[in-house]
């Protein structure tokens, strides 16, 4: 992932990510993906190992918000969620962007990076679902009687759904990249055999 570091291969990433977003978010967009799980957590967390700079973490929120906001004013689909609350999801894709950017400090191609790269994913999952289900418990105004109990309920329905899809959506983007990098390598490792004979 350090390999990637021209400015043409981080547009393309992005577009790709924005792509994949709009993809599952959106169903508006894209009703054949309806069935999809949201991928916008593993979204921001690549954005973050990939994209890095603030810049793709604004874009990657505005479409985000254009999405949700199109689905809800055109899609027909509720506006439940659409409360003060719906600012939180700032710190919350913040979270996963930060873990990824600190995963992206410490790859290396080697087997030896995947429990950094678990870590990554549990603790910016955690917090990122932490900020946004808990700030919508909250601050939503949807609940009458707020109590602990009950935020810890919502923690123990909704976290294990979010990691899986979080892992599951980071595994297959990293298992596509390391089968770019291999056929580059092969093509690389070609070329300079023709180059010697």
């Amino acid at each position: 992932m350090n390999d990637i570091t021209d400015s043409r291969s981080r547009l393309l990433i992005g577009l790709g990510l924005a792509a994949l977003m709009a993809a599952t978010r959106g169903q508006f967009f894209a009703p054949l993906a309806h069935h999809l799980p949201d991928a916008s957590l593993a979204v921001f967390f690549l954005g973050g190992v990939y994209l890095r700079q603030l810049g793709g973490f604004v874009a990657l929120f505005v479409l985000a918000t254009v999405l949700d906001l199109t689905a809800i004013g055109w899609g027909g689909v509720s506006g439940y969620c659409l409360t003060a609350a719906y600012w939180m999801l700032v710190p919350a894709y913040g979270a996963v962007w930060g873990a990824g950017r600190w995963y992206a400090g410490r790859h290396r191609a080697t087997a030896a990076t995947l429990p950094l790269l678990a870590g990554a994913l549990l603790v910016g999952g955690i917090a990122s679902e932490m900020i946004s289900s808990g700030g919508f418990y909250l601050l939503s105004g949807r609940f009458a009687d707020l109590s602990l109990t009950e935020l810890l309920g919502r923690f123990a329905t909704y976290m294990p759904a979010t990691l899986v899809q979080l892992a599951a959506y980071v595994g297959l983007i990293a298992l596509a990249h390391l089968s770019l990098v291999g056929i580059r390598s092969r093509s690389g490792a070609e070329r300079v055999r023709r180059n010697d004979r």
